[in-house]
Parts: structure tokens; sequence; C-alpha cells
């Protein structure tokens, strides 16, 4: 039975979960956990299925439309006898049978989410909907990745789970915040209506590789700018600030809520703050000392700060990050060397 987080308030009661086939219950038969992953081909996604597929008794099915994601991220598992990918779209109904779901399906970034506002929201509510309707189908417990964009421009710093956040309901943002907003509260209503165990997990800004290179988000554009040789575009003031978490700490988190007894929401990030122009100096001094850092226009609906307050991930789950960010961004510049076909200095 999951623990109430403080936004739940009510007890509900969690039916026993149906069983697919009586081949389960034969002694000859090893029962492996059977776990969907949907947006299993984007950037968390396919590090998380790199880790659970680490364990040898767990089959990962993984649904994508691939909007955003890709198959390259998962190329050294297909094929694997524990691995099942299927192409398809989370806002169409899913017939399959899995134990737990990891609902990660949705564009991330502003210039996918802003590219199809609509098709960006109905994947946070419709799909939502259906990820909900097939746990509650198969009796799989489910977990969201929900975002710090719930917070939207805050008024509280940093930012707990408690906060209500400070959202335009109808910026060119919305169909991200508010969308995650709905999905959060379809997954409660459904906790409490018809017993489905959730787990909520606030995401805040993760990096690391396999990001889309020409995503919009600020370190992937950093990075691919100081490779390229190009100026550093930091927008407007550049006092803004943001907490960045590596992937690995990411999946992590995820795994550990996903296992542990508490319903969440839960935020999972890194609290260390950095303004875009500590960023912006930081990868300048580790990958290109020679580019230039540029001030160009911000974007509508840009919150000024961003940092999680993580005591509850901190006793809930006994999580905290690792990596630091100098750590963090020279893993990843690696990756995004290989991709541009542009070798480090040291090796030309």
């Amino acid at each position: 039975m999951a623990k109430e987080s403080s936004n739940g308030d009510h007890q509900a009661v969690v039916r026993p979960r149906p069983t697919p086939s009586p081949l389960r219950f034969s002694k000859f038969f090893q029962a492996n956990m059977r776990i969907l992953v949907s947006g299993g081909a984007g950037f968390i996604g396919s590090h998380l299925v790199d880790k659970l597929m680490e364990n040898e008794k767990n089959e990962v099915i993984v649904v994508d439309n691939f909007f955003t994601g890709s198959k390259d991220n998962l190329k050294k598992w297909i094929g694997h006898p524990r691995f099942e990918l299927i192409r398809h779209d989370v806002t169409e109904t899913l017939l399959v049978e899995v134990d737990q779901i990891y609902h990660l399906a949705c564009p991330a970034s502003p210039i996918f989410y802003k590219y199809n506002p609509v098709k960006t929201i109905k994947t946070n509510v419709i799909g939502t909907l259906n990820m909900l309707g097939l746990a509650k189908r198969v009796g799989a417990r489910i977990l969201l990745t929900s975002t710090s964009e719930v917070y939207g421009d805050p008024l509280q710093h940093p930012q707990t789970e408690e906060y209500w956040g400070n959202v335009n309901p109808i910026g060119v943002r919305s169909c991200y915040d508010e969308g995650k907003r709905v999905a959060e509260t379809l997954m409660f209503d459904y906790h409490r209506q018809h017993g489905i165990e959730i787990r909520i997990a606030r995401i805040f800004n993760t990096y690391g590789p396999r990001m889309n290179i020409d995503d919009g988000r600020v370190v992937s554009n950093f990075i691919a700018q100081a490779i390229r040789g190009e100026p550093l575009t930091v927008q407007a003031p550049g006092t803004q600030t943001r907490s960045f978490c590596y992937v690995s700490d990411m999946v992590d988190g995820l795994i550990r809520l996903m296992e542990g007894e508490n319903t969440g929401p839960i935020n999972i990030g890194n609290p260390g703050e950095f303004t875009m122009m500590e960023l912006a100096e930081n990868v300048k001094e580790l990958i290109n000392p020679n580019v230039p850092v540029k001030i160009v226009e911000n974007t509508p609906d840009d919150p000024r700060q961003r940092k999680p307050d993580i005591t509850k991930a901190k006793e809930l789950l006994g999580w905290e990050p690792t990596v630091t960010l100098r750590e963090g961004l020279p893993l990843m510049e690696d990756d995004f060397r290989q991709r541009l076909g542009v070798p480090s200095k040291q090796s030309s």
C-alpha cells in the first residue's frame, strides 16, 4: 500500500493485480517483471531502458512514435530476447500485459512542444489517460515523469512539492506546463477512484549523452555551439537560474521512486543552482575557450529561477545526485563530438 503524499487526502484500496496467463503460476515458468517504457527511445527513456535491461529479471517493452526519440538510442537492445520496441503513439489505445509502466512519452523541449502544441497537450492528457487505462486493466503500477514546469515562474524558491505553482494558462509554453499539471491530476484521480498504484516524479533540468543536438535546451545548445566554434547564445538577462541533473542520477531517482512506497509527487533534480551566464562560462572553459558569449532575446514565460528542494527525495528515497556539472559536461561532449563528426583537439 503506497503512502499518500501531502497532496493526496484519501487512502485508496489497491486491488490485486489481474494475472494475464495461468502460465505465470507454473513451477517451470520464470516470471520476469514486464516493464513498459513509453517514450523509451528518447533521451531519458533510453538511459532508463539501459538500466532496466541490466537486471536479467526484467523484460522491457518500449513504445515510441519517434517524434523526438530515435531508434539509434536503443540500437544495442534491438533483437535482444528480453526487449521489444513498438512504434506507437500513446494518444491511441495500447493493449499489452505489463507489471510496471514508466510513462515518459512527451516532447520535453520548447522547440518541439511549441512546434505542435496541440499534439503536446494531447500526449499529456489523452496519452496519460490511455496509460492509466492500461494500468487499471492489468493492475500495473505506473510512474509519470512530470516536470518542474508545473511550478511555472515560481514565487517560492527553492520549490517544494507543496508549492502549487505560478503558471500562465494561455502562454506559448502552456501546452507543456498545464498538460503535465492535468496529467498529475489524472494520476491522483485514478489512484483515489480506482486504487491504481501511482508514482509521480517532478523532474528538473536533465542533461547527458543522447540529448537532441538542436532541441533548444540550454545545455545541448551551449555544447553544440562550443564544439562548432559558434558564439554561446545566452538568453537575456543571463541571470536566470537552472539546476542541472546528470541523466544517470535522474534514472536512479526514477527507479527508486517506482520501487518505493510513496506516491509522490517527489522532486528529482540537482539542487546546485547556476545562472545561464555561469553555465556558458563553464562550457566555454571545459570545451572551447575561444568562443564568445552572446546575449540574445528571451522567450516568453521563461522562468527566472528553478531549483528543486529535494528534502523528500533524500528522506523517502534515500536519493541525491552524485555527478557534478563539471564532471557531467565532458561526458556529454564526447557523445556530441561523435554525432557532429567533430574530433576533439587531442585526437586531431
